[in-house]
């Protein structure tokens, strides 16, 4: 295995990336998370027992595994400390391998309640999951937001957070007309919370420069998918962080140089949550199916998601975003028992057809796919261990996506369970 690799959701999110990267980190030191909050959530079963996470990495779950969180996040203090007090219900150690950058901004209750305010003030509401991600990313471009550094200083924390207080308070007051939040609950809050993040806080950067120096393998884990991203997704349907490969730099703190793979987790089929434009998407039976099949329903909200078919022009244009060099294709059991499965490969706009994923928004939402029918497999690939094990049509399904991506799919999931992967590489490329 390469010795510093990126993983990335290649679609809209919710592609099984939190598996993988639970499976990959048996083969590293680190791990460490460089963009979102606690909008993600990433499910791992393991021996039968479920375990979402929404901040934490899941390498959390090895316990030979540093986890680190990285520069480029937003950390909800109360949502770490639920999630700690989990893994520690569960006997999972945590110390001494979980670590927070000085730099992480901090996600507070304003940040929450300016979220939910504002969709539900909106006459075209985003979709966002209402946690305070977008406010919370407002305050640190407006450099007017707390980070954890500011912890191990009380007078400096009193005297920012007064200050963020009156400016949130004002906006909630006047602009949307609901009750302010008390400062003194929120400092108080901040102060109990200290005490656990404060021995946590360590240079993400140092740490990952020695780990270079020492030759040691780190996995830079992505949230969310490409199609998110704020400024290369379906803006303004879009969260507000960079999801693509080129932040694992700027939310950690490494040169761009470090990396050697980038791998892109995405899904059989398609799925999106909130609104926007979703040209593959399925209102009727087929996508029922998928929905229910795939137990399509967000780990952080349980809001269901959209459902649509394989959409390879987005997934050529999260290709070239990211520099991916290799797939991991996850969840194609669900598609088990279709006689037809669908793949779009081209849009139609006004009777143009586009092989580019448009960025205009304008333009995407009067797209129509292109599809390319093939023939389903009709047999079960969940739980297979070998590739040579998987169905006839199934491998010309891998290998006709492979020929149109030019990019190997090198692993692919069979289950939910830790252990249902497997490894195919280039294996399919000429079938």
């Amino acid at each position: 295995m390469s010795k510093n690799i990126i993983i990335i959701g290649a679609q809209w999110g919710d592609e099984g990336k939190g598996k993988m990267v639970d499976w990959l980190c048996e083969q590293v030191d680190a791990v460490v998370r460089f963009q979102g909050g606690n909008n993600a959530g990433h499910t791992v079963i393991v021996n039968g027992e479920k375990t979402v996470l929404h901040l934490i990495p899941s390498g959390i779950l090895h316990p030979n595994v540093v986890c680190l969180l990285g520069n480029g996040m937003v950390l909800s203090p109360e949502a770490f400390l639920k999630e700690l007090n989990e893994l520690k219900e569960k006997k999972i150690n945590i110390e001494q391998r979980l670590f927070i950058s000085p730099q992480i901004s901090l996600l507070l209750p304003y940040h929450v309640a300016l979220d939910g305010a504002g969709e539900a003030k909106s006459d075209k509401p985003i979709g966002t999951t209402k946690r305070g991600i977008g406010p919370a990313y407002e305050d640190h471009a407006a450099r007017r937001g707390l980070r954890a550094e500011d912890l191990q200083n009380e007078l400096q924390l009193i005297y920012r957070l007064k200050n963020l207080a009156e400016y949130h308070n004002f906006q909630l007051e006047h602009y949307y007309r609901l009750e302010p939040i008390p400062y003194n609950k929120v400092l108080s809050d901040l102060l109990n919370a200290r005490d656990i993040l404060l021995p946590m806080i360590a240079d993400v950067s140092v740490m990952l420069d020695q780990y270079r120096r020492e030759n040691k393998s780190v996995l830079f884990e992505g949230a969310q998918g490409t199609m998110l991203d704020v400024d290369f997704g379906t803006y303004p349907f879009v969260t507000s962080s960079h999801t693509i490969a080129g932040s694992a730099s700027t939310g950690t703190g490494v040169g761009p140089n470090v990396f050697d793979e980038i791998l892109g987790v995405f899904k059989a089929y398609l799925t999106r949550v909130g609104s926007g434009p979703f040209v593959t998407e399925l209102l009727g039976d087929v996508g029922k199916h998928l929905a229910e099949k795939g137990k399509e329903f967000g780990a952080t909200t349980g809001r269901a998601r959209r459902c649509g078919w394989l959409d390879l022009v987005a997934l050529k244009y999260a290709i070239r975003l990211n520099g991916i060099t290799g797939l991991i294709l996850t969840k194609s059991d669900v598609l088990d028992e279709l006689k037809e499965i669908k793949v779009c490969t081209a849009y139609r706009y006004q009777n143009k057809i586009l092989e580019n994923f448009p960025t205009d928004i304008s333009v995407l939402e009067k797209c129509e796919p292109v599809y390319e029918t093939l023939a389903g497999w009709q047999s079960q690939t969940l739980g297979i261990q070998e590739a040579e094990d998987f169905p006839e049509n199934f491998k010309k399904y891998l290998a006709y996506i492979e020929s149109q991506l030019n990019v190997p799919i090198k692993m692919v999931s069979t289950g939910p369970e830790r252990d249902a992967i497997v490894r195919t590489d280039e294996l399919f490329l000429n079938h």
